[in-house]
């Protein structure tokens, strides 16, 4: 089993906003691509940059799933979260192998 890893910083001022739209939104709409099995969302703690940190993670059977979905859904997926949090946000992505 593998676990696609999305580390976000969010600034301040549109935390509220964008945990929100995570939880009601983002993470469902992910989860609906059929990707993935399970989901979750974690604060980062004891971090020293501005704003908030949170690792939201998509655990996954075999990379065929992860191929389909960088292929089929990321591009649109993180487009949409771009568009709404422009230039309020830092992210990167880790694939992880559970051993």
């Amino acid at each position: 089993m593998y676990i696609y890893n999305v580390t976000v910083n969010i600034a301040a001022d549109v935390h509220d906003e964008w945990l929100s739209w995570m939880k009601e939104q983002h993470i469902s709409d992910v989860m609906d691509t059929g990707c993935f099995v399970d989901s979750q969302i974690l604060e980062v703690l004891y971090v020293e940059d501005e704003g908030k940190t949170y690792s939201i993670q998509y655990k996954f059977l075999d990379m065929g799933d992860m191929e389909k979905y960088q292929k089929e859904f990321a591009p649109k997926l993180q487009a949409e979260h771009s568009k709404k949090f422009k230039d309020k946000y830092a992210a990167f992505r880790t694939i992880l192998k559970i051993v």
